[in-house]
């Protein structure tokens, strides 16, 4: 009798990446430890940016956090008060965007990029302030927060970094574990190829702008891409979202996506994934685009028609593909 063989494990897109075991959830809500803020800026391009996002460091020390918190974790953060109900604020998680040293070089400080999230009430017309987000970007030099975490063991960089090239997708403060992610990746000894892909509606809203220009400066291996919605390119290109570039540079990016060794990794707001994918697979060849997503023929013929409520039905992606996204 003749059997047919299993597939070997690498003909499997991604089934060889192997991630690094990461603590998680050392401090939970009913017993949270503190952290001691030192340092607080804005981080967008411009301070006439449409938003307000700070760049916050976090003296973790003497915690159990202290030197286990890693790029593409989150912490929680508990604000002081109650709810309308009287119930104490429930936990608010943020991405971290330090490297796996910390801010410090030690482990000691951590960093978080927050949004402060201001609003009209729909109903009654009357301002709205997030909890969390405006505790935090009010907090001055020296002052307490209570954290739990960390959470997250999946959005990471795998085991082995050297071995696999990179594209970076992300949108607002979806920006944060990338910042974490390339300074690891240009302050290790992997030679890999990192593009990072920073979309925002001006070019005044994007965050960290002058620090990846000035990486991409210094590391050949790292390319810094921008895409603004709202108004041209410094390029001259036409108003684009993130999955613009997947067409603007076409030459580099469809490159690097052929590899065997890219993963791609995508942050932001909760849709934006959908755009990116239905660019690769108007852009990919068959061969190349079957090592980040699946899809049947009929599916792929109205790549127009796609919306989310296909991911992960009608449409899977591999484990080279990486998403975080949020409402």
């Amino acid at each position: 009798m003749t059997t047919t063989p299993k597939p070997a494990t690498d003909a499997v897109p991604g089934a060889d990446i192997t991630y690094p075991e990461v603590t998680i959830n050392r401090y939970r809500p009913n017993d949270p430890c503190v952290g001691r803020l030192v340092r607080s800026e804005v981080c967008t391009a411009s301070p006439k940016a449409a938003s307000f996002c700070r760049h916050l460091e976090i003296d973790v020390s003497g915690t159990d956090l202290d030197g286990i918190v890693v790029p593409g974790q989150s912490i929680g953060v508990l604000a002081p008060g109650e709810d309308a109900k009287g119930r104490p604020h429930q936990v608010r998680l943020y991405s971290v965007c330090s490297p796996t040293r910390g801010e410090d070089g030690q482990g000691h400080v951590i960093a978080t990029t927050v949004k402060r999230t201001i609003d009209e009430h729909w109903d009654n017309h009357t301002l709205f302030t997030g909890v969390a987000s405006n505790f935090l970007c009010d907090l001055q030099e020296g002052d307490e927060v209570r954290l739990t975490g960390p959470s997250g063991k999946r959005f990471l960089l795998p085991s082995n970094p050297g071995d696999h090239d990179y594209l970076f997708f992300a949108t607002g403060t979806g920006i944060a574990p990338f910042r974490g992610f390339v300074i690891d990746l240009l302050e290790s000894d992997a030679k890999s190829e990192v593009c990072l892909v920073m979309g925002s509606p001006y070019a005044s809203d994007l965050l960290y702008h002058d620090f990846f220009l000035e990486l991409a400066s210094k590391h050949d291996n790292f390319t810094y891409l921008t895409a603004m919605s709202r108004e041209k390119q410094a390029d001259g290109h036409d108003p684009m979202y993130v999955q613009g570039r997947l067409v603007t540079d076409r030459d580099r990016l469809m490159g690097l996506l052929k590899r065997e060794r890219t993963l791609m990794y995508v942050c932001g707001i909760a849709g934006m994934e959908m755009g990116i994918l239905q660019e690769l697979a108007r852009e990919l060849p068959k061969s190349a685009l079957e090592q980040y997503l699946r899809a049947d023929a009929e599916t792929i013929s109205d790549i127009d028609g796609w919306s989310r409520k296909m991911l992960h039905r009608q449409i899977k992606t591999t484990k080279r593909v990486h998403l975080e996204v949020y409402a």
